[in-house]
């Protein structure tokens, strides 16, 4: 699932680990995410919605593989 976690991230100034800890993640679940190679739980997309103050939809892109 492709998402744009890594540009929402950058134009807030924040580290993978200054967004990981504020969703309650590791850094590496963060990395992970931003690199395509783990797809969030329901749970963390909800909460990466809510920090970005968006839908999750505006983050991850279910039809793009």
């Amino acid at each position: 699932m492709e998402n744009d976690l890594s540009k929402r991230r950058e134009d807030e100034g924040l580290s993978q680990g200054e967004l990981a800890e504020a969703v309650g993640v590791t850094r590496q679940t963060i990395n992970a995410v931003e690199r395509n190679r783990y797809d969030p739980s329901l749970e963390l997309a909800f909460k990466l919605a809510a920090h970005f103050k968006c839908s999750i939809e505006d983050i991850f892109d279910p039809e793009e593989q």
